[in-house]
C-alpha cells in the first residue's frame, strides 16, 4: 500500500483541507417547504436538517474547517448552525464559519456558485487552506471525502469532481461528464437535452454531484479569471469546468460504496415528491440510509424533549404506531400511525388516522383526522376532522398537490399565523 492512501496520509490531507458548503439556494422545487426558509433547513429524517449532512460529512471525514456560504431567507439555517455547531474550537482551528452575502467585493448578491466563492476569496486565503473541497448543502448522503482528496493527489490533478452514475432521463438535470479510462474529465455538459453516456452502458451517464476538489492557488486563478468575464454566470458547472478541462489535469471521482463497490446511496430531496419518498425510506426494516450507524454519526441541533408517548388501549382509540418513526416530544392520543415519519413535538389526538405522512416539527393534529400521502409542514393545526389525501379535487382547493399526488400542508394554508422560527 503506498503512501497516499493510507488513512494517516488521508488524515494529513484533510487536516490541510478547508470545506466550502453552498447553502445560500432556494429550493424553488420544493415548494412553500422554502417559503420562508433556504433549502438546506428544511427539515429532514425525524429530528436532523439538510445541512447537517455534509456537515457530518466533513466531520467524520476529519475536516474541521467548514464554511458554510449562506444567502436566501438564511435566518433558520443561522440559528440551527449556531445552536448545533458550534462546539468546535477555535483556539485549536476548528470551525463552522458563517459566511452570508455581505457583498465583500462588490454591490451584488452571490451571482453564482463560483462568485460565491470569489467574493470569500480574502476569508479563504486568510486560512492557508493546501486544498479547497466545494460542497452542496442540499443533498443526503454518506461519504468519506478523504479518499476522494487522496486521489486528488495521487492523479497531481487540477480539480477533481465527484460524480454517480444515473441513468439518461435522470442525467438531464445534472452536468455530464465525459472521461477516458483513467477517469480524466474530457467533456463537460451542464444539464444536456441529450446526456453522453458511457462506454458500455447506453442507459446511463456520469453526472456530477457539485462535490468539487481544488488544489487552493489553482481555484483562486481560475475564480480571477472568471470573474473579469463580463458574459460568465459565474458558476461551475456553466463556466468554470467547461474552460478547463482542455488545459488542465481535471478527474473524475466515483462515488461507490466501499465494501461493495457499488453505487452509494445519495438523494436529491429537490422536490416534494422526492422529499416525501427519500423521508419514507428511513421507515424501513434496512433502508439504504442507516441513521443508526454509530461509525458515521449524523450531528444535529434538537431540542431537549421527553421520550414520545403513546396512551389509550381501547378498542376504538388505540395511541399506536406501526411501521413507523417517532421522535421526541410526539404524544400519539388514541390515534393510529402506519407507514409515517413525526417529527419532534407532534401531537395527533384520538381517532385520527395518519398513513405514509411526513409530518414536521411542533404540529397538531386534532380529533377525527385522516391524513394519507401529505406531507406536514412546521407549525400546522389541523383542525378536527379535517381530511386530506382521499380526495384531490377537494385538496387542490386549498393546498399544493404534487406529480406524485403528495399533498403538501403548511400553516399559511390553513389560514394560521407562525409562532415558530422556520
Amino acid at each position: 500500500m503506498d503512501a497516499v492512501s493510507t488513512p494517516r496520509f488521508v488524515s494529513r490531507l484533510t487536516r490541510d483541507t478547508l470545506a466550502l458548503i453552498l447553502a445560500g439556494g432556494r429550493g424553488s422545487r420544493l415548494k412553500q417547504l422554502t417559503l420562508w426558509r433556504a433549502k438546506p433547513a428544511v427539515p429532514f429524517g425525524g429530528k436532523f436538517r439538510i445541512i447537517d449532512f455534509p456537515l457530518s460529512n466533513c466531520l467524520n471525514s476529519g475536516i474541521r474547517r467548514v464554511g458554510v456560504l449562506t444567502q436566501y431567507k438564511a435566518h433558520s439555517l443561522l440559528q440551527h448552525l449556531q445552536r448545533g455547531w458550534s462546539f468546535l474550537r477555535g483556539e485549536f482551528g476548528e470551525f463552522v464559519e458563517l459566511l452570508p452575502a455581505q457583498q465583500r467585493i462588490e454591490s451584488s448578491w452571490y451571482a453564482g456558485t463560483a462568485d460565491a466563492i470569489y467574493q470569500n476569496l480574502d476569508i479563504i486565503r486568510s486560512h492557508h487552506p493546501e486544498y479547497v473541497l466545494i460542497l452542496a448543502g442540499d443533498h443526503i448522503y454518506k461519504m468519506d471525502y478523504g479518499p476522494m482528496i487522496a486521489q486528488h493527489v495521487e492523479n497531481s490533478a487540477d480539480m477533481t469532481v465527484g460524480c454517480l452514475e444515473v441513468d439518461l432521463e435522470t442525467a438531464t438535470a445534472f452536468g455530464v461528464m465525459t472521461v477516458d479510462e483513467e477517469g480524466r474529465v474530457l467533456g463537460f455538459d451542464e444539464k444536456p437535452g441529450q446526456p453522453t453516456h458511457l462506454p458500455g452502458d447506453p442507459g446511463k451517464a456520469l453526472a456530477s454531484m457539485g462535490i468539487y476538489v481544488f488544489n487552493t492557488d489553482f481555484l483562486f486563478e481560475q475564480l480571477i479569471k472568471d470573474a473579469d468575464k463580463p458574459y460568465s454566470s459565474h458558476d461551475f458547472g456553466h463556466d468554470i469546468i467547461p474552460d478547463i478541462i482542455s488545459k488542465y489535469r481535471v478527474f473524475s471521482y466515483p462515488f461507490r460504496d466501499a465494501e461493495s463497490g457499488r453505487q452509494a446511496y445519495w438523494r436529491d430531496v429537490g422536490t416534494v415528491d422526492a422529499f416525501w419518498a427519500t423521508n419514507l425510506e428511513l421507515i424501513g426494516v434496512t433502508p439504504e440510509l442507516n441513521l443508526y450507524d454509530k461509525d458515521w454519526p449524523i450531528w444535529t441541533y434538537q431540542e431537549q424533549m421527553p421520550p414520545a408517548k403513546f396512551v389509550f388501549d381501547d378498542d376504538d382509540r388505540r395511541g399506536m404506531a406501526v411501521d413507523s418513526m417517532v421522535s421526541g416530544g410526539c404524544v400519539i392520543s388514541g390515534a393510529q400511525v402506519r407507514h409515517s415519519l413525526l417529527f419532534s413535538n407532534v401531537r395527533v389526538d384520538s381517532f385520527s388516522i395518519l398513513e405514509h405522512a411526513v409530518v414536521l416539527p411542533d404540529v397538531l393534529v386534532e380529533r377525527s383526522c385522516r391524513i394519507r400521502n401529505a406531507v406536514i409542514d412546521k407549525g400546522c393545526c389541523i383542525p378536527e376532522g379535517t381530511v386530506i389525501g382521499e380526495d384531490h379535487e377537494a385538496d387542490a382547493e386549498r393546498f399544493h398537490i404534487t406529480p406524485g399526488g403528495v399533498v403538501l400542508v403548511t400553516p399559511e394554508m390553513l389560514g394560521q399565523e407562525l409562532h415558530h422560527v422556520r
